[in-house]
């Protein structure tokens, strides 16, 4: 089934790895004693002696920093896929990502030709406030032509501390002009909870992306709001494509919907004093308000945590795909010099007493993520009303819906850049009728998809069908065993059949390259939540939900009543 397309998950997709689903900095101290002493101590010295001869005689000169990031990478390749080494830096990046916060003036910046361009300034933050739009040419940088500059080596400048300056020199996109502005950095704190509104009149949503530091202040605080401001009876709550982070969030955020005291959480390591249990130490918002979860394989960690307990209290029904199965606890520890290691200290456990990683972290698909795991390795376990829940990877939802797939043609196409070049040109085109688009209401014509379509014809694409991949491992089987030469052209004739051309492979993903183009021209002029509106009108699992929460008798059957499966395949 081909799926709306969304642009904004994608471009998160970068952002999105097993690094921002660390989650609890420093959260255990280790102070046990190594139990083989000289068994450590002798293969320490050889770690050492081993650099010093590699450093001093191999043939080609080799950089100590190397030689220890490859070391490292080889001592943790057979454990799990978190625990991992971070040199000086990569820190930073990691501290973003765990707290959300970093100084600098508020946009994602992308490269095109030779400058670097700006590609989504944040509402509300320095680069939005001195009107920079998408599109916008990095022209100059505190004096410095920008020209052929990284898009690493501009980010670099523009961070800092806040309260610093930088100056630009940014050619605007609409109209070829040139401002020169002065920009104060900020510390720039970037929301977990992005969006949060009304479904229908009483019935409302809450978009969760990520467990940074604060979100469930964020988060308390749009629930309160829309509690004040209409009749809530019904909430879906979206932790689809949510990596996780700091488990004290995920904690916070169920005290709004569990009694005060609740066991939400165990963690158990391997020494006794390394355990740790969570119990909820608020008093709730709500404890009675209906609610929908909305999981997918990449709900991980902090994520799986919420979505879980809900789930094992009897509290919340689940709907969409089964989990990431990350239940592994990470801490950091300081290993000098401003590196650290990243080790895998616990693992998490439901209230139901179910551990939601999957069992075999060592055997994993290329995302980390597992597809199956052996029947006879899944264990039963009850929620709190007596409904029969699984371990084995992941929490599995209540309600399992099939996932819907971006086609990996428009996914080509817009990584190469190619729907925002027609965003961009169409913007120029239309910049101010635009000014007041309607993100509910709003898409390009038939006559755009045309226009697109023609620019499209003197393009090229990296894309290839999977049928015409395979023709050419036939054909070059075929020329290496030197088969006949009108077979050959058969195959080569075949294999031009199976490619297609570009119009029609255009034209059969039609729909979803009009989402496409849609969401890139309303990220430009109504930011992310403009996006969250449009994608809301077509949003399959958001109607299955709103649906569940207008049938309460069903609602209710399903969390006194059904068990979830066993298994199910990850999408």
């Amino acid at each position: 089934m081909a799926k709306r397309f969304n642009s904004m998950k994608f471009n998160k997709i970068a952002r999105r790895g097993a690094i921002a689903s660390a989650g609890v900095a420093g959260a255990v101290i280790l102070t046990a004693s190594v139990t083989n002493d000289f068994g450590l101590g002798r293969n320490i010295e050889i770690l050492i002696n081993m650099m010093r001869e590699l450093s001093v005689l191999y043939v080609d000169e080799i950089k100590p920093e190397d030689l220890l990031k490859n070391g490292a990478a080889g001592m943790t390749s057979e454990l799990d896929p978190y625990t991992a080494y971070m040199p000086e830096e990569e820190v930073e990046e990691f501290e973003m990502l765990t707290r959300g916060k970093y100084g600098g003036v508020g946009s994602l910046i992308r490269q095109k030709g030779e400058y670097v361009r700006f590609a989504e300034p944040y509402r509300g933050f320095p680069a939005d406030r001195a009107g920079i739009k998408i599109g916008d040419r990095i022209l100059e940088i505190d004096g410095e032509s920008a020209k052929g500059m990284s898009v690493d080596q501009i980010s670099r400048r523009l961070k800092g501390d806040p309260g610093t300056e930088v100056r630009l020199k940014v050619g605007r996109l609409v109209d070829d002009s040139v401002m020169d502005l002065t920009l104060r950095r900020e510390r720039i704190s970037i929301s977990g909870v992005p969006y949060a509104g009304w479904l229908n009149d009483s019935i409302a949503y809450i978009e969760h992306n990520d467990f940074s530091e604060g979100c469930a202040a964020d988060l308390r605080r749009e629930l309160m709001r829309l509690r004040e401001t209409g009749r809530l009876r019904g909430l879906v709550l979206d932790y689809r494509s949510n990596g996780g982070g700091i488990v004290q969030e995920a904690v916070d955020i169920l005290s709004m919907f569990l009694p005060k005291g609740s066991e939400v959480l165990k963690m158990k390591g391997r020494y006794d004093y390394m355990d740790a249990t969570y119990h909820t130490d608020k008093e709730p918002i709500d404890t009675q308000l209906p609610i929908v979860v909305l999981t997918n394989s990449g709900s991980a960690s902090a994520a799986e945590i919420v979505a879980g307990a809900l789930q094992d209290m009897d509290r919340a029904v689940l709907m969409g795909r089964r989990t990431f199965g990350k239940g592994l606890v990470q801490s950091t520890r300081d290993v000098g010099y401003g590196a650290y290691l990243k080790v895998t200290t616990a693992k998490y456990y439901m209230p139901s007493g179910r551990c939601i990683q999957a069992i075999d972290y060592a055997h994993r698909n290329e995302d980390g993520s597992v597809d199956y795991v052996p029947d006879s390795l899944i264990r039963e376990f009850t929620t709190r009303g007596g409904r029969k829940v699984y371990d084995g990877g992941g929490v599995m939802p209540d309600v399992v819906r099939e996932a819907e797939y971006a086609t990996r043609f428009v996914m080509t196409i817009y990584a190469e850049g190619h729907i925002e070049d027609f965003a961009d040109d169409y913007a120029k085109r239309n910049d101010k009728r635009l000014q007041k688009i309607d993100p509910k209401r709003f898409s390009i014509s038939d006559s755009d998809f045309e226009d697109f379509v023609e620019m499209m014809k003197g393009r090229q694409t990296s894309y290839r069908t999977q049928s015409s991949q395979y023709a050419d491992v036939v054909r070059r089987a075929a020329e290496q065993e030197r088969q006949d030469s009108t077979l050959l052209a058969e195959i080569r004739q075949l294999e031009k059949r199976l490619e297609g051309d570009m119009e029609a492979h255009l034209r059969r993903n039609r729909a979803e390259i009009f989402d496409a183009i849609n969401t890139q021209i309303i990220l430009r002029y109504r930011y992310s939540e403009g996006v969250k509106l449009y994608n809301l009108r077509k949003d399959r699992d958001v109607a299955a939900a709103v649906e569940l929460l207008g049938n309460l008798a069903e609602y209710h059957r399903i969390l006194t009543e059904q068990d979830t499966e066993r298994q199910h395949k990850r999408d």
